[in-house]
């Protein structure tokens, strides 16, 4: 049996906090451990420890929840963002948040949040480690444990990567080239085994010839044929694909558009 999640919910509004603590009491093996009001009392409640996930709202008094995300330690508590408001999905996603779940919030899709977030737990040891060893999400997935960097063969020798630089991977002329803060490297790996050795929170395959980091894009930019083209921190153009984008619509909580519908 899964072991218990502990959740934090935090909202500044009493009534959201009461639904949510209903909502949660009908899932098995998840214990509400706590609620808080503001990013302060969130950032309290993390560092006394037992808490696994926290289901943050973003407009809160003082420090708002994205305030308070990009605070917390790397890799646990996961944090859902609970929110009426779409617009943030991005910089969520680019503070390491594990799913994006619009009010009002369905029981359906708050299990389906808190699932991701037990798998992403599953990474990672049960209890936070001190500050001076803590490793990022990246470090914790099978490609990144040990050195926490991921090998890439090139035909220069073995490139030594953080997984956390790579913005994406694209198959060009039959070879894969990965795109990192440091430079791009020409690698033999395929994009499927590329996808099975990086975070799976944070690559997507967005086309049968790419893989992309979220935490890298900066803005989606609709196409015609209903796909985007997402924009990276480095400036490169990357084409999500039109079954690629409704599955990024479906995971920031967007409104489907209406090719979805079909």
């Amino acid at each position: 049996m899964s072991p218990t999640l502990r959740v934090l919910v935090a909202d500044d509004e009493l009534l959201a906090r009461k639904r949510l603590s209903r909502l949660l009491a009908a899932f098995p093996d998840v214990e509400l451990c706590g609620e808080a009001a503001d990013g302060e009392a969130v950032l309290t409640a993390v560092r006394a420890g037992g808490v696994d996930v926290v289901l943050l709202d973003i407009h809160m008094p003082g420090l708002s929840g994205l305030d308070a995300l990009a605070l917390m330690p790397e890799g646990r508590p996961r944090v859902i963002l609970c929110t009426a408001h779409a617009e943030h999905a991005v910089e969520a996603f680019n503070h390491g948040a594990v799913d994006y779940v619009l009010k009002p919030v369905e029981p359906a899709r708050l299990q389906k949040a808190l699932e991701r977030a037990r798998a992403r737990l599953e990474e990672s040891p049960r209890e936070a480690p001190a500050p001076s060893t803590e490793k990022t999400a990246a470090a914790a997935a099978p490609a990144a444990r040990g050195l926490g960097r991921l090998p890439i063969p090139t035909r220069q020798g073995i490139v030594l990567v953080d997984p956390e630089t790579i913005s994406h991977a694209a198959l060009e002329d039959e070879l894969v080239t990965v795109f990192t803060v440091q430079g791009d490297f020409l690698t033999d790996f395929t994009l499927n085994e590329l996808a099975e050795k990086l975070p799976a929170e944070r690559f997507h395959r967005v086309h049968r010839r790419a893989l992309l980091n979220l935490s890298h894009v900066t803005r989606l930019e609709p196409l015609d044929t209903g796909g985007y083209l997402a924009r990276t921190v480095r400036g490169h153009a990357v084409e999500v694909s039109r079954q690629s984008a409704r599955e990024l619509r479906r995971m920031l909580g967007l409104r489907r558009g209406a090719e979805d519908e079909g």
